[in-house]
């Protein structure tokens, strides 16, 4: 009995440490991260296209069955002449920046296998209007907490759906995959924030091509 409690508290001690910086749960699947919020109406306004800007908007964004297909390649202009930003086609939610609160974004996502070195994610804000809150990344198969470790293994090719719950007052971050709760982190400090989604190549391990789809996308709050 004495061997057996204190491999216990040996397995206690190293979770509460892995949980220092990120805390991981599984939420359980029967509830639904919208209870408790109100729905935001969205319009076609709050939804605000970011492209390579010599290229026309068609060649890199289409809306069709109500599914919004973003894609971009790794040697694309940035979004804006003089940006030293990397190539991007998103959706950046629009007239919904917010800075106190709990805000919840929801969505469903397809990442066709063979887009890498992508972020599908953002929320941006806090200190500074470029502060990254948040960013989630495919990298090889799988869905991403920025470089810092894997979150979610095989997400690509298939749909999933995405809940990012945002709670100003206290700093925190939930990323809940499929109706589990995957990490809980802190945010880039109090600021105006809003949400992206889309592709946005990151600076290494980043494939030619990069695709993402996305549809039903939903902002609460409360």
């Amino acid at each position: 009995m004495v061997v057996m409690a204190a491999a216990v508290l040996s397995v206690l001690a190293i979770g509460t440490a892995v949980l220092a910086t990120a805390e991981v749960d599984v939420q359980r699947r029967d509830s639904d991260p919208a209870d408790g919020f109100k729905r935001v109406q969205l319009t076609e306004r709050n939804f605000k296209l970011q492209k390579p800007y010599d290229v026309p908007l068609e060649k890199r964004y289409s809306f069709k069955n109500g599914v919004h297909l973003l894609w971009v390649y790794d040697d694309d202009k940035p979004f804006k002449p003089h940006s030293t930003t990397l190539p991007r086609t998103e959706i950046r939610i629009k007239g919904l920046d917010y800075s106190s609160g709990v805000w919840q974004f929801e969505g469903y996502a397809f990442v066709p296998k063979g887009s890498h070195g992508v972020t599908i994610f953002q929320i941006h804000g806090g200190r500074t209007i470029s502060t990254l809150t948040l960013q989630l990344r495919v990298i090889g198969n799988d869905l991403w907490y920025f470089w810092k470790k894997p979150i979610v293994p095989n997400i690509v090719d298939r749909w999933f759906k995405l809940n990012v719950i945002h709670d100003i007052e206290k700093g925190k971050l939930s990323v809940i995959v499929d109706g589990d709760l995957k990490i809980v982190g802190k945010d880039g400090g109090k600021g105006a924030c809003y949400f992206k989604c889309g592709v946005y190549s990151c600076r290494k391990k980043a494939s030619h091509y990069m695709e993402a789809r996305w549809k039903n996308i939903k902002i609460y709050k409360k």
